[in-house]
């Protein structure tokens, strides 16, 4: 007897001798994560760049340049971060018009992206790399604390959030 596989134009095909066959539902799970992982990191660099960067000019993207140098850096660096939230905003839609979305892996993946943001910013560009500091002219290490530890605790609530089985929305 020969078997057709199913085609991709619905949810229930044919097959063989007229035998329905069920696709098993769409797994939206590493996508409502990686989904929530873009969404969280655009939205972190989001917050830096409006908020350290442009509104209390606390520092740039790259400080260790020209003014000019840093407000470019500053530019794609904020480029980047909208094209994280607009591509984890996608991911999510095509998630959500699939009826796959799983809401606690948005979010947890949106906290893991941000948190990890936090940290890596904090501890990789800050330090290692000497990119820029949070602030000049202060002690650093009460900033870089606050900044690094609330990356932390993003990073610890997003992990706890994917502990369980995964629901979908449709599954609701």
């Amino acid at each position: 007897m020969s078997e057709t596989p199913p085609s991709d134009s619905g949810s229930r095909d044919r097959v063989g001798g007229g035998i329905p066959y069920s696709r098993p539902p769409y797994d939206g799970t590493g996508r409502s994560i990686l989904a929530g992982v873009l969404i969280g990191m655009g939205v972190a660099a989001f917050l830096d760049e409006t908020l350290f960067h442009q509104l209390l000019h606390w520092h740039h993207f790259y400080d260790r340049s020209t003014p000019t140098a840093g407000l470019v850096s500053d530019g794609y660096f904020h480029a980047a971060g909208w094209l994280a939230i607009v591509g984890g905003l996608f991911m999510y839609a095509d998630l959500h018009r699939r009826h796959a979305t799983v809401p606690k892996r948005v979010w947890a993946g949106g906290l893991l992206g941000w948190g990890g943001f936090q940290v890596y910013d904090g501890l990789f560009q800050h330090k290692v790399l000497g990119l820029h500091q949070i602030r000049y002219g202060v002690e650093l290490l009460p900033y870089d604390l606050v900044w690094n530890l609330t990356g932390l605790l993003g990073l610890l609530v997003g992990l706890f959030l994917l502990r369980g089985a995964p629901r979908a929305i449709a599954e609701r």
